[in-house]
């Protein structure tokens, strides 16, 4: 019994050292770290938009869809929609919405969608 004892205050004692070890290597490391940078300036020359920033606007996720939607005869659902863009539920629900509203496309069914 005693012999486990001393083992026990051994393995704690080793605990205790190679805690504190791990203490210093960490605040070691977060003085390596570089600091945040501060922004950097924005151009004050207005800039032309191109047709890769407006793929990422609005327009671009509505003409997205509705090319999708246009491509299939029979209706397409949300989760082919979802599946061929990539876009999250939230920006799909919108842009549905707002063709819907413009009668650009039409529902079938729930979640089908096919153009008006």
């Amino acid at each position: 019994m005693k012999k486990l004892e001393n083992q026990l205050k051994s393995i704690a004692k080793s605990l205790a050292t190679l805690s504190k070890q791990v203490d210093k290597v960490s605040t070691q490391v977060g003085k390596l770290q570089p600091a945040k940078s501060a922004p950097a300036k924005k151009s004050s020359a207005p800039r032309a938009s191109s047709k890769k920033e407006n793929a990422t606007g609005k327009k671009g996720v509505l003409n997205t869809v509705l090319g999708i939607i246009s491509r299939s005869k029979k209706g397409v659902n949300i989760t082919t929609i979802k599946d061929k863009t990539g876009f999250d539920s939230k920006q799909l629900s919108n842009a549905l919405y707002k063709l819907t509203k413009k009668g650009r496309i039409k529902t079938l069914s729930r979640g089908v969608y096919v153009k008006n």
